[in-house]
């Protein structure tokens, strides 16, 4: 129908304009006449046209006009640049025969409405004649595109402003959180309306400036809702409700919004009660009042209490049902979360991330992939939390190769590499085992702040590549990026893992004088390994001793790896009474012991720990590892038996076997925690969870191609032996993820040269 009405309101225009042309035949010549009025009904026709994006039909019309105006050819050029029709649109511009100052303008706010600043900068350079729409149109592109100084410049030179423009450049540095450039302009003048000391003191308020915020509020001339609630709000957000609520009581004139604040400023600070009762008064709810309640009760663990609120919503909306759903999936019901998510009638792209987030947080990773595909096919739009959280799950489980196809995905749906998902895909890349892709999304970055910088050096610390990743640090200081008490954990694992003893030392002592960076637990624990694994055992003890608070269990953690390494018994036993004292149920403890006691021959000691695992209730973890072929991933236990091509694995393991010790190798028996002989030791330790993982990967990853494995625990002496004498046997890279750290075998050597 409606179609049909635009074809006749066409036709009528056509008809009109035929009706009262008068046609003279001079020779072959043909004189138009054409009232004004029929001009402007074409004019309409022509911009109806262009809104409906029938350009094409809004052409014709223009070429079928016997008399165009200026307003004419404005109509078409709007018409291209509100449909992005950048080429057509100045090809009309320097088409018309006279261009008005109109003509200028609308040609120049296209480009800027479509950030094509570069190209609305030449037009404006070029204008005949500017008048202050001109000049605030270019404010107004520079400033929304955080491009200050430019918009600085347009404003200083713009010769006659008026309040939008004194109104846009406020705004620009405010938005932009550069307030004290805004607090200058402010102060420059006195005749600001209430719209500007509203944005002043919102822009105080975001910078958490609550004392020059409120100095603002109590200054302005005139106060309205915005003006109470923006306070209001502040002091909510801060923690300050006593203020809050006295400025609320004294508020002339209460709205939804206002009441809003309160209730969401009571939910952000935990007083749930307090909320619930001013909820309960409210005159006029909206759905945010609603979720804001809701949401509290989600927040304090109070999932039945939101449900009934849920029910009783009135005006629920999608983020009513996203409020539910993240609820249900940060309290560890995700089939709650499920079951909601099936339930809406509606859903967004926050609807898809919080339940992908769900089932990611509550450890189902592969469900959280394939809720990802699902969301595609769906052909729901993936924001940046989405991708965030897709890139985050595949990091969980190194699933690399899914995690490349989200980076195409990321790319293909046009997101700049900003720290916000670009962080994300460098961890990813880190996590999954592939450094040299991490450090190609590194350098991709738009722009890098101290996290991505901190994921870089954590990443090659990880991988044992500890000299890389103090040329980070160097590089991170060459421009002035200031370490945290994380870049110098990153910095003293980067020496541990390497070796860099006398390097680590003089970064850990000169770390408050140089870099502003308190010591704290996690940087002792650092240089106690660092010093342990060196085999110094006294002076690892004698730092431990000197600490400035008491040691936890990380600590005498390193302390007790570091004996089992060389061999202290004593010093072994002593870390582990602590750590049982601090964390009884520490089942890796108990292991690290008993592989001690095992080395030393000390059966009996080995038997003792087991009967007090036993007692206390302690479980082993068990071992696992895994590795993904073709996008599934499969996960292998010791002497797995329930692997369906388990047989072949078995077979290529026993060929490996008889090729790896012609090639020298000789199993590390010590490891085994059961006093048998030395033939089924061998056994024991011959199909280990790793060892599965890697021939499997042998077996099915293409040559040339690395095998990348990922080990629940920490990989054993010999699985470490055995998989290097692999590297060299079958020619290719094995990269192993353990609990620690990576390793990357090739050639017969390990990246952490047998240091870790």
């Amino acid at each position: 129908m409606r179609n049909r009405l635009r074809l006749v309101h066409t036709s009528s225009i056509r008809s009109c304009a035929c009706k009262n042309l008068n046609v003279k035949k001079e020779g072959k010549m043909k004189t138009f006449s054409i009232t004004d009025g029929e001009v402007v009904k074409w004019n309409m026709g022509i911009s109806e046209h262009m809104r409906s994006g029938r350009l094409e039909s809004a052409r014709r019309l223009f070429e079928a006009m016997p008399r165009r105006t200026s307003v004419s050819w404005n109509a078409m050029i709007s018409g291209y640049l509100m449909n992005e029709r950048f080429g057509d649109a100045r090809q009309m511009f320097d088409a018309m025969p006279e261009r008005d100052l109109v003509s200028w303008n609308i040609t120049l706010s296209g480009y800027v409405k479509n950030r094509k600043l570069g190209d609305a900068r030449k037009l404006f350079d070029e204008m005949p004649e500017k008048d202050v729409v001109s000049w605030n149109t270019m404010l107004s592109g520079y400033s929304q595109s955080g491009f200050l100084d430019e918009a600085r410049e347009i404003f200083d030179r713009t010769p006659r402003k008026n309040s939008i423009s004194w109104n846009g450049m406020l705004a620009a540095y405010v938005q932009n959180g550069r307030i004290e450039l805004a607090r200058k302009l402010f102060e420059s003048k006195f005749d600001w309306e209430k719209v500007s000391w509203n944005a002043m003191m919102a822009g105080y308020v975001r910078k958490q400036r609550l004392v020059d915020a409120r100095m603002v509020f109590n200054r302005m001339p005139e106060r309205d809702e915005v003006s109470w609630n923006t306070m209001i709000t502040g002091y909510a957000q801060n923690g300050n409700m006593l203020e809050a609520q006295k400025l609320f009581q004294e508020s002339p004139i209460r709205d939804v919004f206002t009441w809003t604040a309160m209730v969401s400023g009571y939910v952000q600070n935990g007083m749930l009660v307090e909320a619930r009762k001013t909820f309960d008064e409210m005159p006029q709810k909206t759905a945010v009042s609603w979720n804001a309640m809701i949401k509290g009760y989600t927040l304090c663990k109070k999932m039945d209490m939101a449900k009934e609120l849920f029910d009783a919503m009135s005006c629920r909306n999608t983020s009513s049902w996203n409020t539910m759903i993240t609820g249900y999936a940060q309290n560890g019901d995700i089939d709650r979360a499920r079951s909601m998510f099936n339930e809406m009638p509606q859903r967004d792209s926050i609807s898809w991330a919080a339940i992908i987030a769900g089932y990611a947080q509550c450890g189902y990773s592969e469900e959280a992939l394939h809720l990802f595909i699902e969301m595609k096919r769906d052909g729901e739009r993936m924001n940046r939390s989405t991708f965030t959280c897709a890139l985050s799950t595949c990091a969980d489980i190194a699933a690399l190769e899914f995690g490349k196809q989200v980076h195409g995905r990321l790319v293909k749906a046009g997101y700049e590499m900003g720290c916000y998902v670009g962080n994300a895909l460098l961890a990813m890349y880190c996590k999954c085992g592939s450094i040299e892709e991490a450090y190609d999304a590194f350098e991709g970055l738009s722009e890098k702040d101290l996290v991505s910088w901190n994921t870089m050096l954590m990443g090659y610390a990880k991988h044992g590549f500890g000299r890389e990743a103090l040329k980070v640090f160097d590089l991170m200081r060459m421009k002035n990026i200031k370490p945290d008490d994380v870049t110098m954990v990153g910095v003293l694992s980067a020496c541990s893992h390497a070796g860099l003893v006398d390097r680590g030392t003089e970064y850990f002592h000169s770390m408050e004088r140089e870099y502003g960076v308190i010591v704290n637990h996690q940087h002792y624990t650092c240089m106690i390994d660092l010093l342990g694994r060196a085999g110094r055992l006294e002076e690892a003890e004698a730092l431990m001793r000197s600490m400035p608070f008491e040691p936890d269990a990380a600590t005498w953690g390193a302390l007790l790896g570091a004996s089992r390494i060389h061999g202290n018994t004593k010093l072994g036993e002593e870390a582990a009474e602590r750590i049982f004292e601090m964390e009884p149920d520490n089942s890796g403890m108990y292991v690290l012991l008993s592989n001690l006691y095992a080395a030393s021959g000390r059966w009996g000691d080995v038997k003792r720990m087991r009967g007090t695992m036993w007692d206390k209730g302690v479980k082993k973890v068990p071992g696992y590892s895994w590795i993904e072929v073709k996008n599934k991933v499969h996960t292998f236990s010791v002497g797995d038996s329930a692997h369906p091509d388990k047989e072949r694995i078995y077979a290529f393991l026993e060929e490996l076997d008889q090729r790896m010790k012609k090639e020298g190798y000789v199993s590390a028996t010590k490891m085994v925690l059961h006093d048998v002989e030395e033939e089924e030791k061998e056994h024991m330790l011959k199909y280990h969870s790793e060892k599965l993982a890697v021939a499997f990967g042998i077996l099915n990853v293409p040559p040339g191609r690395p095998i990348r494995v990922i080990k629940n625990l920490r990989v054993c002496e010999d699985c470490h032996n055995a998989i290097k004498c692999i590297s060299k046997i079958a020619g290719r890279t094995i990269i192993l993820r353990d609990s620690t750290r990576f390793h990357h075998f090739n050639r017969g050597l390990c990246s952490c040269g047998d240091y870790w």
